[in-house]
């Protein structure tokens, strides 16, 4: 897909992870159903660098192409600190328990 429909065209656009195959990964499993939660660093949205989600927004996930995919929509948001994330959030995030979500993203 060259263009987006138009209702995504001023979407924000990113994909998943720090590697096209890491980005591929992860869409496979929001695909698939099995990710249904992210996050990301406080630090890693700014004004020169991707906006804040907020309720309602959806965004356009990408490939590890760069190629558009999937739309989500941000239906909740919540602020807390790494040791603070729980097993069903690690859960929701689609890649396994709790220790092994602690570990990759320790490691991301």
């Amino acid at each position: 897909m060259t263009q987006l429909p138009e209702p995504y065209r001023d979407a924000v656009t990113f994909a998943f992870g720090d590697s096209p195959e890491l980005a591929d990964e992860l869409l496979a499993l929001v695909l698939a159903g099995r990710k249904t939660a992210t996050c990301a660093a406080l630090a890693s949205f700014g004004e020169d660098s991707e906006p804040m989600p907020v309720v309602g927004r959806r965004d356009v996930v990408l490939d590890g192409l760069g190629q558009p995919a999937a739309v989500i929509e941000t239906v909740e948001l919540t602020v807390r600190r790494f040791d603070e994330v729980d097993a069903t959030f690690a859960e929701q995030e689609g890649e396994g328990p709790l220790e092994e979500w602690r570990k990759g993203h320790e490691a991301y």
